[in-house]
């Protein structure tokens, strides 16, 4: 199965030419990239966040293969949607999907269920994909869609998707896709989004999840990031660390209504 994508044209340029011309503006030369477990990276237009996601993945020792997990903003398919097998078309080409790998977490992992739908028309994985493939040309992928579930749904499939990975003969990074706080000031989502960005350095998946929705933080991709962080902890990890912040006012200079934009790593 072959998934086009949805957002080629509006989220970043359709053609390649146009793509890689983007890229090479917005992903910097790095001469030290860090090993991680897992990372945060926002999922806006390339004008908005690509800079933020690319220093992010650019500083980042990526691996053959990843598993991406993202929010479902349009309610589609499954609430944990696996895409199993095939392909995702990129205009950089086509990203194959690291099957032995999805087998292996749907055998893990009890609430997966395979659904290509939930996958068509969401943007929060596919912006990823030309930042990792431009970075990581032999990249390997498996797509994960996030919708409805409880705290301890997320909890259970993060430390799921941890034992799986521990037992997996091959390094894998998770990349979490979010965008922070939407359309407030920029004072005010900042103050937002730190609230959630301190549970992330915490390495306190419930603690993040809780803060999120009791301060009225819309940080969408807030599942993405817990399933993230109880899965990096179950493989041991010890430490975060914030790459980067900004929001949408940086770009266009309107600090009255933004979108902020986190970018971090799980050691």
């Amino acid at each position: 199965m072959i998934r086009r994508p949805a957002v080629a044209g509006s989220f970043y340029p359709e053609e390649k030419a146009d793509l890689l011309d983007q890229l090479k503006q917005i992903v910097p030369s790095v001469e030290m990239r860090k090993r991680c477990l897992g990372v945060i990276s926002p999922h806006a237009g390339y004008i908005y966040s690509g800079a933020i996601a690319g220093q992010l993945l650019a500083e980042t020792t990526l691996p053959r293969q990843i598993v991406l997990l993202g929010p479902n903003h349009h309610g589609l398919g499954a609430d944990a949607a696996i895409f199993c097998d095939g392909f995702w078309s990129t205009p950089l080409g086509e990203v194959p999907i690291a099957t032995g790998l999805a087998s292996q977490l749907m055998q893990s992992c009890s609430m997966l269920q395979s659904d290509p739908l939930a996958h068509r028309l969401e943007h929060s994985i596919e912006v990823q994909l030309p930042l990792l493939k431009y970075l990581q040309p032999n990249l390997q992928i498996v797509p994960i869609c996030l919708g409805h579930g409880t705290l301890d749904d997320w909890l259970q499939l993060g430390a799921d998707i941890g034992e799986a990975l521990n037992a997996w003969s091959q390094e894998v990074l998770v990349v979490a896709s979010s965008d922070m706080n939407h359309f407030l000031d920029a004072t005010e989502t900042r103050r937002r989004d730190y609230l959630a960005i301190d549970a992330v350095l915490a390495l306190d998946p419930s603690r993040l999840y809780q803060t999120v929705r009791e301060n009225d933080i819309s940080m969408c991709g807030v599942v993405p990031a817990v399933v993230m962080l109880q899965s990096a902890l179950t493989r041991g990890a010890t430490e975060c660390r914030l790459n980067c912040y900004g929001n949408s006012g940086d770009v266009n200079g309107d600090m009255s209504r933004v979108v902020g934009y986190a970018a971090l790593s799980v050691f």
